[in-house]
């Protein structure tokens, strides 16, 4: 069977697990999602191309990297964390003016100027000048707009009574039935327009300030990374990748870097003759390993060894605009091994080195 084989070589990267916040923990090797959408963007794909990957690879060690994690508050806060501006409302990114930041855990106030460094001060005054604007406006919907509706409301209610008192088809009920309508016309209308002066003097402005707090957390990032990833598609699929494979830049974040040393068709073969060990880690199976298709090497020395199990996602399906991914069960192992028995597996014997091919 031909499959098209890369190598790849990377210097550090984070291959992001899903639910780990704090501290982004990798995992050991790129999961098939990533690999896949990556040469998916490489190719420029437009849509998806069935394929099945076989991921192994090593790595020489692990460090944390440090950054600095931003966290958007809910609501603007008047005495806490940082204020900003943001380049772009209906966006929460590092694109924003910095306009305040709170000394103390409590007691502080950006509208106040109490225990506060300010970095901005026409910003600064822009939004104390938003917060007297918001004072007016209550002040306005409070002692006209809401009396006015109320009176409204009560007059409506008396005109009700009234069409009671006379037939549907009288002048009398008539002339009531149209007050009442220009009552709630005028009303609605009172409405609409408060609402749009409070948006356009107010919401919409203040929507663009906003709260964050920042703290200290970390990345796990791999150093000096060697992947063999072998690729299962259609011919044309296949010659469509080797084609554009080194328009690939970064696998895992956008600064993981990539150099992809080669990228050639290959033939792998289920004949095996012998026992083959692993040289490399690698992304197994669930099922071949429990079916001892693929051993751990350390069982094999008689020491219970049955490598670390993940789900990982592969590929995905939109559902009511959302990504519903595909599982897949593997086992990542280190040292493994398999022999004339094993099924399921293939071998790429071309090549200074033999690989060990376990698509998924």
């Amino acid at each position: 069977m031909e499959v098209l084989r890369l190598i790849i070589s990377q210097t550090q990267a984070n291959y992001k697990k899903e639910e780990t916040v704090k501290n982004k923990m990798t995992y050991p090797l790129p999961p098939p999602s990533t690999v896949i959408g990556a040469i998916h963007a490489a190719c420029k794909f437009e849509k998806y191309h069935p394929m099945d990957i076989s991921i192994q690879g090593k790595y020489e060690s692990m460090h944390r990297e440090a950054y600095t994690d931003y966290c958007f508050l809910n609501n603007v806060m008047d005495d806490r964390g940082i204020l900003i501006k943001l380049k772009n409302a209906n966006m929460l990114s590092n694109a924003f003016d910095k306009v305040a930041t709170a000394k103390k855990s409590q007691g502080n106030s950006f509208r106040q100027g109490i225990t506060i460094d300010v970095y901005n001060e026409a910003l600064l005054k822009e939004y104390r000048d938003l917060k007297d604007m918001r004072d007016k406006i209550a002040k306005l919907k409070k002692e006209m707009v809401e009396p006015f509706l109320a009176r409204s409301k009560s007059e409506k209610n008396s005109l009700k009574e009234k069409k009671k008192k006379h037939e549907k088809t009288s002048a009398e009920y008539k002339s009531i039935a149209l007050r009442e309508k220009v009552i709630t016309e005028f009303s609605k209308k009172i409405k609409n327009n408060f609402k749009l002066y409070e948006n356009i003097k107010y919401n919409i402005p203040i929507s663009r300030y906003a709260s964050l707090t920042t703290s200290l957390a970390y990345y796990e990032v791999l150093n000096n990374i060697k992947l063999i990833i072998h690729v299962k598609s259609d011919a044309e699929t296949l010659r469509i990748i080797k084609d554009n494979i080194y328009n690939l830049q970064s696998l895992g974040r956008s600064e993981d870097f990539v150099e992809v040393e080669e990228a050639i068709l290959t033939t792998v073969t289920d004949n095996i003759v012998g026992e083959v060990p692993s040289a490399n880690a690698a992304y197994i199976s669930h099922e071949l390993v429990i079916n001892e298709d693929v051993l751990a090497a350390r069982r094999r020395e008689g020491i219970e060894a049955s490598g670390t199990k993940y789900y990982l996602n592969k590929n995905y399906i939109l559902e009511d605009k959302k990504r519903k991914f595909e599982k897949k069960k593997v086992v990542y192992l280190s040292k493994y091994l398999i022999d004339e028995e094993s099924k399921g597996i293939f071998i790429d014997y071309s090549g200074d080195e033999t690989y060990i091919v376990n698509f998924i």
